[in-house]
């Protein structure tokens, strides 16, 4: 009977965090749809549509994004950039969900971490799929000239949430370490 509950609960603890997938998928599916319906694609000759959020410092355009972070890739054939930017992301998504569900010591802030972080990709596997343009984004930031970049490259949810949710993942790695390493001193002290 016990036994039986604590499965229980280990699943529901695994499955909760799906939640923030499944979240973060329909939100930026919503926000790129509605970036699609209604700001015009802004090109290099053309800067129709841009919606000025907070001065020039942040900005909403509509750019496509047939690479992947910064514009990698942009260069390689149609079919290479399928190959490496559609199905090997796949193949990630799923091994890291494998790990996931296999994975019984991973802590309450790392299971969301890397929900959030598979809900981003996921995002944006949907329009590396759907879209033949490309991957909308369209969050715009001012940088301040910093490593030589004006503005930051366009973003979008997904692509916020996977660099949030990575950062709260390896914090909660480094938490954890020192937990770890706080306990061993500890039980060595009592020894």
């Amino acid at each position: 009977m016990q036994d039986t509950l604590n499965k229980r609960q280990s699943l529901s603890f695994k499955l909760l965090p799906l939640i923030l997938t499944v979240t973060v998928i329909i939100i930026d599916q919503i926000t790129k749809s509605l970036i699609v319906k209604y700001i015009p694609l802004t090109t290099l000759f053309s800067s129709e549509g841009i919606i000025r959020v907070a001065g020039d410092y942040i900005r909403i355009i509509h750019v496509r994004n047939k690479a992947i972070a910064f514009s990698l890739g942009s260069s390689f054939s149609l079919n290479a950039r399928r190959i490496l930017f559609a199905f090997a992301p796949l193949i990630v998504i799923a091994i890291i969900f494998a790990i996931y569900f296999r994975n019984n010591e991973f802590t309450r802030l790392q299971r969301w971490s890397i929900c959030g972080i598979l809900g981003g990709g996921i995002g944006n596997l949907i329009d590396r799929f759907l879209r033949p343009d490309g991957v909308v984004d369209f969050i715009d930031c001012y940088f301040f000239g910093i490593l030589g970049m004006e503005r930051w490259p366009t973003f979008n949810v997904a692509d916020a949430v996977v660099v949030v949710c990575g950062i709260l993942f390896v914090l909660a790695f480094i938490l954890q370490i020192k937990s770890d390493s706080h306990a061993a001193a500890s039980k060595k002290q009592e020894a």
